[in-house]
């Protein structure tokens, strides 16, 4: 049994109800309010989390910086009011911010027995 300080339970359900405001508010269409909530959540979140100085520090790397633009111009657009741009913008740079660790992941799969034949497949992933 994993025990947890106060602290980090507050940490973990700060983060944990950010990403589901922020499925939730996908499901019901990109609600604005859903997802700016679920945003300033998972922000916070993540900076709790891991520490305000390494979150510093993540999100202002020089190679990072059209990453976060792109995620944090996209948390932007969804408090003003346009969630499905917002979102959009998001996804992208969420994806330009861990494509390393995907490119990991993916490699991790093609190792294992069913998923690695399965990703091998002409126009799959290579």
């Amino acid at each position: 049994m994993i025990f947890l300080m106060d602290t980090q339970k507050i940490e973990m359900g700060l983060t944990g109800y950010g990403v589901f405001f922020l499925s939730f508010g996908m499901i019901l269409l990109f609600d604005k309010a859903l997802l700016a909530v679920g945003n300033v959540f998972f922000v916070a979140g993540l900076a709790f989390v891991i520490g305000l100085q390494r979150t510093f520090r993540f999100f202002f790397q020089k190679p990072k910086m059209k990453a976060i633009g792109f995620f944090l111009g996209g948390v932007f657009v969804v408090l003003v009011g346009w969630p499905l741009i917002g979102m959009i913008f998001e996804i992208y740079g969420f994806f330009l911010m861990f494509k390393g660790f995907f490119l990991m992941v993916i490699g991790f799969i093609g190792r294992l027995p069913v998923f690695g034949f399965l990703l091998n497949l002409p126009g799959i992933c290579r």
